[in-house]
């Protein structure tokens, strides 16, 4: 049976078309399949294929997705970056086809507080309840985006704009945002837990919010996406207490029979927290004993010290602090030769600036 494909299409009036589109393809080789055309180029991506087409005054593009999740995550890429490499020259334009004159961005989820509870110390889950619950099935990814609103305003959300990018509210209705793992989806409550982390100088603002969170408090939900690795006969999860709701996640979802190495480091004794899964898995906590969270290499030393399984397909995922992160993928990839779609290291936060900012703070390679 013929999948069915949602199309969009959008002319872009440009001085310089067919440059713009060589340095669109240029920016996405780092993040989807590109194939260069005579009159532009494909881009083809797990969410969907975008084709660029320069003409003399325009540059012609093309959106095709499964869904219309799919199909905004295309037109919203480009036009994104069409607006970083252009400015207001690309801004004059809007989409015709599916979805066209849609506000709603299809990820989004209007959502409540139901609950708030204290794990550890320093971690605190939060569960939430509303929106459409199917959604968040751990086959679409792993991760949300959190939009916490201002305390004592009415949530202001974010919409779509004609030319596909996302408008997001400003000043009084500006929203925190904040990306985290879908701790545990309980279908039948239709509910999801989110773990955050509880940072030490206490004035993170998402930290702030978790702690304060009580039941009927509004909150907005990007997502999900990202986080599922492939299928692997061994795996090895590594990071501090950031990544230990995703370490958890992906060591309870694999299947029986795999074997997976597990390295967390957390700040004592008190932060570890049992993972309840059904593969081969070896455990082990790293414990900073009064060293400030991001000052230690425990996880590097864990990582070369340890002992790799020989044979068969394996897959790293590692997620620290911005310096270890660029630490670790470096000793991956030089000493231990291991290609990029088998090593995926990513810096969920960065020393010195806020300190749950997640995603938001990606390592670029």
């Amino acid at each position: 049976m013929t999948e069915t494909l949602l199309v969009a299409e959008a002319r872009v009036p440009l001085a310089d078309p067919r440059g713009m589109a060589e340095t669109l393809c240029a920016h996405f080789v780092e993040h989807a399949h590109v194939t260069r055309t005579a009159e532009g180029g494909l881009i083809e991506s797990p969410f969907g294929r975008a084709e660029l087409r320069a003409g003399k005054a325009h540059l012609h593009l093309r959106a095709e997705g499964v869904d219309a999740t799919a199909l905004y995550v295309v037109k919203n890429a480009l036009a994104e970056h069409l607006a970083i490499f252009a400015g207001d020259a690309a801004s004059r334009f809007s989409w015709s086809g599916d979805q066209a004159g849609q506000h709603r961005i299809p990820f989004f989820h209007e959502m409540r507080v139901v609950g708030a509870r204290q794990l550890t110390p320093k971690m605190r889950r939060v569960t939430l309840a509303g929106g459409d619950i199917a959604a968040f099935d751990g086959e679409a990814g792993l991760h949300v985006r959190l939009l916490i609103p201002p305390a004592g305003r009415p949530p202001v959300w974010p919409v779509a704009a004609p030319d596909g990018r996302t408008l997001w509210p400003k000043g009084e209705d500006a929203l925190i945002r904040r990306v985290y793992t879908i701790r545990r989806l309980d279908p039948a409550a239709g509910t999801i837990d989110v773990d955050m982390v509880l940072h030490e100088d206490g004035d993170a603002p998402g930290s702030r919010w978790a702690t304060r969170a009580q039941p009927g408090d509004p909150v907005g939900v990007m997502g999900p996406g990202g986080g599922l690795p492939p299928d692997a006969d061994w795996h090895v999860l590594a990071g501090d207490e950031t990544a230990l709701p995703v370490i958890a996640r992906i060591a309870e979802g694999l299947p029986v029979g795999r074997r997976v190495i597990a390295l967390v480091e957390v700040a004592d004794a008190a932060e570890e927290q049992p993972i309840a899964s059904h593969v081969d898995l070896q455990l082990r906590w790293l414990h900073r004993d009064g060293a400030p969270a991001g000052t230690t290499d425990l996880l590097e030393r864990a990582l070369r010290a340890m002992e790799w399984p020989a044979g068969g397909r394996g897959h790293v995922m590692v997620g620290c602090e911005h310096h270890a992160a660029r630490a670790v993928r470096s000793w991956l990839r030089a000493e231990r030769g291991m290609a990029k779609q088998d090593a995926q290291v990513a810096a969920y936060w960065r020393l010195g600036r806020s300190g749950d900012t997640a995603a938001e703070e990606q390592d670029r390679e």
